[in-house]
């Protein structure tokens, strides 16, 4: 699931020790009744054991703090999304449309200022409506004398298009409280249906922080809205239901808004990641402390996370809480036994193990992270001195127009030198320096998805990608190009446009 941004701190994890073994082991360092000097770790029964990590949720995908970092440099939504979501392009929307339980509400019984419709009648301002199974009861007003009942299951505004005014929002008889879209009973289930540009103008406040508008965060809102639009999709084309809470996206309707979201929801309208022509499943934490996790995504240096409240924090965890959570009794030896190898104390956890007097148990860095409470599964334990085995997942590139290592290095190495040889020929062909295109303008660069190569010239631009091929744009039709949203919203062009 995607995760919400916290920054307030988790309290820090001290148990009362029970049932101590006379010794312990830290990293394969024996601790008995007195310190030991072993030059790396001196621990006594009853000793509490500090655990070192880094940022704060899963790390999947993009980092929420990293991208507000990134905002502040100069960088783009859609350099951010690229960087965070490597292998994915850009793309909009083509099942717009999404509902979405809304767990905290039991019945319908709605109003609007400018009217209704509800099962292809129409309800005049001043009506309500209530929902009964399949029956829609009219109403004069909240609770007022029935006018007539009809078949239907939802109530729709007057005009179901996004980015409607007030006077259409559907409220709720009682508590006044406001949706964009249509309400109605789905198996029981009170659903909100409505366009994915308004879901998520009730999604980004409460998954990310508005003041980073004002702060030169706003690039970092837009990416978060179109993350969250591309993760509903995603959700959604693979057979998940859609709710209100971190189930899914944390949604607050008209009440969750706030205008500096919601203008980040209106300049990416229907922009959302593709991966293999499909929404991408773009997950996304608060904090992923220098480094994303990999999975669906290369793992990337996430520099921009900097500025995290939780970059870096420890916790320190009572020997007899591990032993008694792990379930292996009386704690004898603790320690990280593989990890991920990316950034400092050898990165992410991926397997730890716990010894005990009742036996031994593995587990995953996340299960760790969940049995112990912690903010990430990146952790090392202080003063280990085994180092664990090193399973380093794939890695992209650590910033826009750069190479990451071994395999996506290559390949856009390969991409890039491609790509200078057809525009060397290409820009010839069309006149040199005297041509359309004028004087080139710095070097080729590849996106920041890795999907291609652009090279910008004093009138005009040319684009190339594996699948498109080298075109050029200069003139007017640069200009449109432009104006239509670039790159980002119109992709890589499939013919030259020279006027």
């Amino acid at each position: 699931m995607a995760r919400r941004i916290r920054t307030r701190n988790r309290r820090t994890i001290s148990f009362a020790v029970l049932g101590l073994a006379p010794a312990l082991v830290i990293g394969g360092v024996v601790v008995a009744g007195s310190p030991i000097d072993s030059g790396s770790v001196s621990l006594s029964a009853g000793s509490e054991i500090t655990l070192i990590g880094h940022g704060h949720g899963h790390g999947r995908g993009m980092g929420q703090w990293g991208a507000f970092g990134y905002a502040k440099k100069g960088w783009s939504a859609a350099q951010i999304l690229g960087h965070y979501y490597g292998g994915t392009t850009a793309g909009k929307a083509d099942k717009p449309d999404v509902s979405v339980t809304l767990t905290k509400q039991g019945s319908v019984n709605v109003r609007a200022d400018a009217g209704m419709r509800v099962g292809g009648q129409t309800v005049a301002p001043g009506q309500a409506v209530s929902l009964s199974g399949a029956t829609a009861t009219i109403t004069n007003g909240c609770g007022g004398a029935v006018v007539r009942s009809v078949g239907a299951q939802f109530v729709e505004p007057v005009n179901m298009a996004p980015s409607r005014p007030p006077t259409e929002f559907l409220k709720m008889c009682g508590s006044n409280a406001a949706f964009r879209g249509a309400l109605g009973l789905d198996g029981g289930r009170v659903v909100n249906k409505l366009n994915v540009d308004d879901y998520v103008k009730g999604v980004i406040p409460k998954e990310s922080s508005p003041g980073w508008g004002d702060q030169g965060g706003m690039e970092a809102l837009k990416a978060q809205a179109v993350a969250a639009r591309t993760y509903a999709l995603a959700a959604i084309a693979g057979g998940k239901k859609i709710d209100d809470t971190q189930n899914s996206q944390v949604y607050g309707a008209v009440a969750g808004e706030d205008p500096r979201t919601n203008k980040a929801a209106d300049a990416t309208a229907g922009q959302i990641r593709l991966a293999g022509g499909k929404p991408a499943f773009t997950e996304f934490s608060a904090s992923t402390g220098g480094y994303t996790a990999g999975g669906n995504f290369p793992a990337v240096i996430d520099d921009g996370d900097s500025i995290a409240p939780v970059h870096n924090w420890t916790a320190t965890v009572s020997a007899g809480s591990i032993g008694s959570t792990f379930g292996v009794g009386a704690l004898r030896s603790f320690e990280v036994i593989e990890a991920n190898g990316l950034g400092p104390e050898d990165g992410r956890a991926i397997k730890v193990r716990a010894v005990g007097s009742n036996g031994a148990k593995e587990v995953t860095g996340e299960q760790a992270r969940t049995l112990l409470q912690l903010k990430s599964a990146w952790f090392a334990v202080k003063g280990q001195t085994a180092r664990p085995k090193i399973v380093k997942p794939p890695t992209g590139p650590a910033s826009p127009g750069s190479f990451g290592s071994l395999d996506l290095g290559s390949l856009a190495n390969t991409l890039l030198t491609s790509a200078q040889s057809i525009f060397a020929g290409r820009y010839m062909e069309l006149g040199g320096l005297l041509g359309p295109l004028g004087k080139a303008l710095g070097l080729p660069t590849l996106t920041p998805d890795g999907a291609g190569v652009t090279q910008l010239f004093e009138k005009g631009m040319m684009l190339f990608s594996q699948k498109t091929g080298a075109h050029v744009l200069a003139g007017k039709g640069f200009e449109r190009y432009k104006a239509s949203g670039g790159l980002p919203v119109k992709g890589f062009p499939r013919r030259d446009a020279l006027r």
